[in-house]
């Protein structure tokens, strides 16, 4: 199973997914029998033979009692010809039995897991390497919060069957596993009105104990069984690569039609690109609680996510792709997680690409890097094993998508593409670490990428960018841009291609040249016919670098990935407001952050992050001034008008008669709700945020929401129902990556070349 994020508008996730990757050890086996070796249905049967032997194959029949929170079993597995033993293990409270003749079924001890785990030792006749067990009883595990390195809990369960939903995978331990790689058939029989999903697809019906029941069969190898339930709604629609599926809670057939026709565009894109999709079906199905899980075949996602209007062209496509990478090429975990950063790469950055905001993509992946990794935190990428907060994904995702891109400028688009479909179909349905990416990609260039690989994933930390020296002179021939390109923040220097940009007056398109650079600095020129007016380092963001504060725009991301903000708590708000913002600076301050009441503090320091909470926080006129020098304006009863003093203004009165204006739009305080990331002034890498709004309820609904718009410098939400109304990024002033040649070129634009997205 992979897990995925899934992204809000700052391409930031609503909810966070708790990494429950189940690390089977991959055994091979003696030939599998041929039930278990038959081919995959069509229309991709003739696609893929078994690469990997498998350890056994299930058939199992499972009756499910939501009410009751039990199931009640029978698992015939098929061996491997000549065995007569092997170990099993079951969840404690399942009770196995056998009465296979000439078998047996032995205790031996408890396993570590998930859940609580039994270990048996079975005895199999050699002539009939067949063994039925049965089983059954309570598998009830509760959906609890765990914590996560950005220290906020995230939803999950290693088990559940409750009058809600069904939810079970490998590590719930609900069937006999003798680990490494399987097949199976599953029939399901549960209550009237009840549907299952699995993996595989459904060949008609079964019989469970007098039940009806659906039967899914999955022939390819697998490393783990899922079983998921709940009343849906079914909706399905024919593709050339596979049935798409929709499993709803309630009816919605709008809604269904949506993502039906999404799954059939991104199974067409992804099959042309990497090679033909490797299952049967792709199915969207609606979780009781939010989830953003990735199994093969199908997507679990939570009811209140799937409704989101951008999730299709953001983590929808995220999820189908995770059946090339994560379950169709699996992740050899003691290597490293390569699949979640190249799923990124493929899934939300192309789509991003394709729409020409490749380059804002990146600049986001790298602001969450710089946002949410400090030195001490950072690691390399073969320690990436799974996400469990902002730090983690900041690297496992984001680090690894740079690198890809940054791989794919090293070989060339031709190069990159082969080598995706090399390593996809060398080791479909078998593990794969980054050397196995490393000698796919390789294989393809025809040269030795090692250096490339021991610098961006074996080492931790990325380089720093510096501009110095640039001149500009003439000559006969016209003129010449030099100067130099640095690198500092690492020890050892990277080795890297910094592209150089030089719009010149009245070009239409800027010049851009590589420069290398594999040491501590680089001299660079670049000659134009033209005058030239502004040169930019790195203009589209295609290296992975730790990025200069000054390139960064204030974002709440910058606040909230903070080590140690002040929020400053309105003492003058009405009890319930405060204590709605007492909430507020609980939950955001959490691994230590400080929250105080305004009147307990004399001034603010300007080189610390700061959340003003509060129309009537007694520091609003610091949020008024900053406001102020990025072109807005806001405005409230007692509230002097923004100077220069920063000094601390008197109280408001709340949002009657109050105003603020963002955007060229003038918002009335009455019916909205505002929260504003601000640049401190003369330190760029401290921000000041403020949330206001009128009553509690939109208070608690900010602190819920707000961690979703990361990239974003100010957010209006209207009020009741908090639906944004307006948001924006700050734009970055005085890059130090970048130099103004001639007056001219203060405000000129850059007009960068086009760049092809990467296509099949």
């Amino acid at each position: 199973m992979s897990c995925s994020a899934y992204p809000y508008p700052d391409h930031r996730t609503p909810f966070r997914v708790p990494a429950l990757l189940g690390v089977l050890a991959l055994t091979v086996a003696p030939p599998a029998p041929a039930q278990a070796q038959a081919q995959a249905p069509a229309p991709v049967q003739a696609q893929f033979e078994a690469q990997v032997q498998v350890q056994v194959h299930h058939d199992l029949r499972v009756q499910v009692d939501p009410l009751r929170g039990t199931l009640d079993a029978e698992d015939t597995l098929t061996l491997p010809a000549g065995t007569t033993a092997l170990e099993l293990t079951l969840h404690a409270g399942l009770e196995p039995r056998t009465d296979t003749p000439g078998a047996s079924l032995e205790r031996t001890g408890t396993a570590a897991g998930a859940v609580p785990l039994e270990r048996f030792r079975a005895q199999v006749p050699a002539q009939s390497p067949r063994l039925t067990i049965r089983y059954g009883g309570p598998l009830r595990h509760a959906v609890t919060d765990i914590a996560t390195d950005g220290g906020r809990p995230m939803p999950s369960t290693p088990g559940l069957i409750d009058p809600a939903a069904v939810y079970l995978d490998g590590a719930s331990g609900w069937y006999p596993d003798p680990g490494g790689p399987l097949t199976f058939s599953l029939t399901v029989a549960l209550p009237s009105g009840w549907t299952s999903v699995s993996q595989g697809v459904e060949e008609g019906a079964g019989t469970v104990s007098g039940a009806d029941g659906t039967r899914w069969t999955e022939r390819q190898p697998q490393d783990e069984i899922h079983l998921v339930a709940a009343p849906f709604t079914v909706y399905r629609k024919a593709t050339p690569h596979g049935e798409a599926q929709v499993y709803l809670r309630a009816p919605d057939p709008e809604l269904a039609q949506r993502y039906l026709e999404a799954t059939g565009r991104y199974l067409d894109l992804f099959s042309r690109l990497l090679g033909p999709y490797p299952y049967g079906k792709f199915a969207l199905v609606e979780n009781a609680w939010d989830t953003g899980y990735g199994m093969p075949s199908f997507t679990l996602i939570g009811s209140r996510v799937l409704r989101l209007p951008f999730l299709l062209e953001s983590s929808y496509p995220h999820e189908i792709l995770h059946n090339w990478w994560g379950n169709g090429v699996w992740i050899d975990y003691r290597a490293g997680n390569w699949a979640e950063g190249l799923t990124s790469y493929l899934a939300d950055h192309l789509v991003q690409e394709r729409q020409g905001r490749g380059a804002a993509h990146r600049r986001a992946a790298l602001q969450k890097y710089a946002d949410y990794v400090d030195e001490a935190e950072d690691f390399p990428l073969t320690s990436f094993r799974g996400r469990h907060g902002e730090v983690t994904q900041a690297v496992g995702y984001h680090k690894a998508l740079m690198v890809f891109h940054t791989l794919r400028q090293e070989v060339g688009d031709r190069t990159f593409v082969e080598g995706l479909r090399r390593l996809f179909r060398e080791h479909l349905f078998r593990r794969a670490g980054w050397p196995d990416v490393q000698r796919a990609f390789a294989a393809e260039a025809g040269r030795d990428l090692g250096w490339f690989f021991e610098q961006w994933v074996e080492r931790a930390g990325a380089p720093r960018l510096g501009l110095s020296g640039v001149t500009v002179t003439t000559g006969a021939g016209g003129y010449a841009v030099s100067g130099h390109i640095e690198q500092t923040g690492t020890a050892q220097p990277y080795r890297l291609q910094v592209p150089v940009a030089v719009q010149c007056e009245g070009d239409s398109l800027a010049v851009v040249k590589n420069v290398a650079l594999d040491g501590r600095s680089a001299p660079f020129e670049v000659r134009t016919s033209t005058r030239p007016v502004r040169l930019q380092v790195d203009p589209r963001f295609d290296l992975f670098r730790r990025l200069d504060p000054a390139e960064l725009p204030a974002s709440f991301g910058r606040l909230f990935g903070a080590r140690q903000p002040l929020l400053l708590l309105p003492g003058a708000a009405p009890p319930a407001l405060l204590e709605a913002y007492g909430s507020l600076a609980a939950e955001w301050g959490r691994g230590g952050g400080e929250a105080v009441l305004d009147r307990d503090v004399q001034g603010i320091s300007a080189d610390r992050p700061v959340w003003v909470l509060g129309w009537e926080n007694r520091f609003l006129g610091e949020v008024a001034n900053a406001l102020a020098r990025q072109g807005g304006r806001l405005e409230a009863p007692q509230l002097r008008g923004p100077d220069d003093t920063d000094s601390p203004a008197p109280r408001s009165r709340g949002p009657s008669g109050s105003l603020v204006t963002l955007a060229g739009r003038a918002l009335p305080g009455a019916g909205h709700a505002f929260a504003l990331a601000l640049p401190r002034r003369g330190t760029p890498s401290a921000v000041l945020g403020w949330v206001g709004a009128e009553d509690e309820a939109a208070v608690a609904g900010i602190t819920r929401k707000l961690r979703h718009y990361g990239r974003q410098g100010y957010l209006v939400f209207d009020t009741p129902g908090l639906h944004a109304a307006l948001q924006g990024e700050w734009p970055v002033l005085d890059s130090p990556l970048g130099a103004v040649l001639d007056p001219a070129g203060a405000n000129a634009p850059l007009r960068l070349p086009p760049t092809p997205s990467l296509e099949p």
